[in-house]
């Protein structure tokens, strides 16, 4: 039986009071202790039920608490990085009764964004970008005039984006920017030993900083040596806070750096947080919070609930083609020595747990850094070694230049192992893998694989290594869908990487319609065949195991159109520009292939996938079966 968070004491303000930031202002001791209290059992219920992301926010309670209480949203600007830890901020900020709807179709999105809210100053889901948008508003509140400060949340997981680096590069100390670096996995300041443990409580004490004040004030009134011993006890303060923590980065950088501080405890971040906003200047505040905070098994297993499924999740799919990739790849380590996985800060995503056990000086987690990942696969394939890049599909595309420029200029064999690949519904449009057919279908040079099955992607992946070229194996979320296996694969698999069909080519000229189309949202097309066949259509369906080069997989497909006129379906649920649809039907043009026949492209047109109504995403974007059956 599942331990339920610690009941709040009772108080006369409850959470569905908080109507926006400034409710928080007035609250006692007493009263933002319930609330938090409150707040984590709202947390726990509808993340369970829900989905999404639950021990980092559990995590943040106080600390969130503190930052509305301190600073003025939405004149003052809050920006999260990803934002999966921005739950609490939106029960802060008008979105408590819209609660129940988070991550659900039509309802609040798992991620802070723009059009909901006026107090999500930007929109975000990936890592590591939080601090270059928030200088873009200190600059401009800078510019204009504004007396608004920016208060920016990252983890120090985060901090190994290099675009964080490159971010406080940009900093100057003239700026109204509040930074929180929130660490709560790995350390990345000295602070052993008890003192300074003591130092830091010290510091996050309401009257240290007036006690402070009032020191400097005295010695800078004494005449002759009152500066003198001002500058010698600086001086020895800071070669003490050397020894203690070592050479402060965020300070050499030009900020004012406060902490480290107990994330948890509100009264000493808000202490903190007022002091960083007195200055008016450019501050670091570091807090420490514990992951699942106030619930025992988020507390003791913090990355089983990081992200959590939606608790009547129903589906047909069959086992987890990441878990799949995984096992294939330790198979095959055995097999060939030069095999190396690499991947960005997603382990235990992309299925890579056991291969990091079994093979630790093969495998390579580089942190939120899918540029260096892709470069660093370079130069090890440029040296002998077979290496294995596992990314989501969202995320690759921050590597794109590296993909051309240091994987494919050199003809390198990498392979790329793209996971959620397609639409994501859950985690929304900063989370779908759409553009990655689009972009890397204009990769010279590069095969790309579309494993549908299980069976299909252990093909796809050994034949991706034995390319002595750059080659790409995208799969979705999730496993196999049992229907696809039973259309395409009805007497088993067999070894060979080529166009499946649900038909007899034989009775191809029996067709009316013929769907091209490949991966997960061949599901919807078989679907869809079953409506037109309810109203006399004959419709066949190929399903594409590989789509580049495109030119030798058009020549597969020839043998399945029929000679007689009819109608051509390419479907995708990738964009439509530079997409599968796009460059077969080119391909199949070239040749002839497509004289006398009607062909339309079914795919995501200039759009980012968002899904705005309270209906199935699939139907949000027209490409659910009943969209499908308008084409055939």
């Amino acid at each position: 039986m599942k331990k339920k968070p610690v009941e709040a004491p009772k108080t006369a303000v409850h959470l569905a009071d908080i109507r926006g930031p400034e409710d928080l202002k007035a609250l006692s001791d007493e009263e933002l202790s319930a609330l938090a209290g409150e707040i984590r059992t709202c947390l726990c219920e509808r993340v369970e039920e829900n989905g999404g992301h639950l021990a980092s926010n559990l995590g943040v309670v106080e600390l969130t608490l503190a930052i509305h209480r301190v600073f003025d949203s939405p004149k003052d600007h809050v920006i999260f990085d990803v934002g999966h830890q921005s739950y609490v901020h939106k029960l802060l900020t008008g979105r408590y009764e819209q609660f129940d709807t988070l991550r659900r179709p039509g309802g609040l999105g798992g991620f802070p964004k723009r059009s909901e809210s006026e107090h999500d100053a930007f929109g975000t889901g990936h890592a590591s970008t939080s601090i270059s948008a928030a200088l873009g508003f200190a600059e401009a509140d800078k510019l204009s005039g504004s007396d608004a400060y920016t208060v920016c949340l990252f983890g120090d997981g985060a901090y190994t984006g290099g675009m964080i680096h490159e971010a406080l590069n940009n900093n100057h100390r003239k700026l109204r920017l509040i930074l929180i670096l929130n660490e709560n996995e790995m350390s990345i300041s000295k602070n052993t030993g008890r003192f300074a443990k003591n130092i830091s409580k010290i510091r996050a004490r309401r009257g240290y900083y007036k006690a402070k004040k009032a020191t400097v004030s005295f010695l800078w009134h004494i005449p002759l040596i009152g500066k003198p011993i001002y500058r010698l006890i600086h001086k020895i303060k800071r070669a003490l806070k050397s020894a203690l923590y070592g050479s402060n980065y965020f300070e050499n950088l030009g900020f004012t750096y406060y902490g480290p501080v107990d994330g948890n405890d509100e009264a000493a971040v808000e202490n903190l947080l007022r002091e960083a906003k007195r200055t008016g200047r450019a501050c670091v505040l570091h807090v420490k919070t514990k992951k699942g905070k106030g619930y025992a098994p988020a507390e003791e297993n913090p990355d089983r609930y990081h992200g959590l499924s939606p608790k009547n999740c129903k589906t047909d799919e069959v086992g987890s083609f990441s878990k799949t990739f995984g096992e294939e790849l330790c198979a095959l380590a055995k097999e060939d020595p030069r095999l190396i996985a690499i991947t960005a800060a997603m382990v235990d995503g992309t299925g890579l747990c056991e291969f990091a056990k079994t093979y630790p000086q093969k495998f390579f987690d580089v942190g939120i850094a899918e540029e260096h990942a892709v470069t660093f696969a370079a130069g090890l394939a440029a040296a002998g070694m077979r290496p294995v890049v596992a990314i989501y599909s969202t995320f690759l595309q921050r590597a794109y230049d590296n993909i051309l420029h240091d994987v494919a200029l050199q003809n390198l064999p990498v392979v790329f192992c793209i996971d959620r690949a397609g639409l994501n519904s859950s985690d929304g449009p900063t989370h779908h893998g759409i553009f990655d057919v689009a972009f890397l279908s204009q990769v010279p040079g590069l095969t790309l694989y579309t494993p549908a099955t299980h069976a299909s992607l252990k093909k796809a992946l050994k034949q991706a290594l034995s390319d002595n070229c750059p080659a790409a194996v995208r799969y979705p979320k999730g496993g196999e869908n049992s229907r696809i296996v039973q259309a395409f694969y009805p007497n088993g698999e067999d070894n060979e990487i080529r166009v499946r069909s649900d038909f007899d080519p034989a009775k191809k000229e029996a067709l009316d319609s013929l769907i091209i189309t490949h991966g997960r949202i061949a599901a919807e097309a078989l679907a869809a065949k079953e409506l037109a066949q309810k109203e006399g259509k004959s419709v066949g369906i190929l399903l594409l195991e590989q789509l580049k080069p495109y030119e030798k997989v058009a020549d597969e497909i020839l043998p399945y159109l029929p000679q007689k006129a009819c109608k051509v379906l390419f479907l995708e649920e990738e964009i439509y520009a530079g997409g599968m649809g796009m460059m077969m039907r080119d391909s199949l043009d070239r040749i002839g292939a497509l004289a006398n026949k009607k062909v339309s492209i079914l795919a995501l047109r200039d759009s980012f996938g968002i899904q705005e109504c309270d209906e199935p995403l699939l139907r949000s974007v027209g490409l659910d079966k009943e969209s499908i059956l308008k084409n055939l």
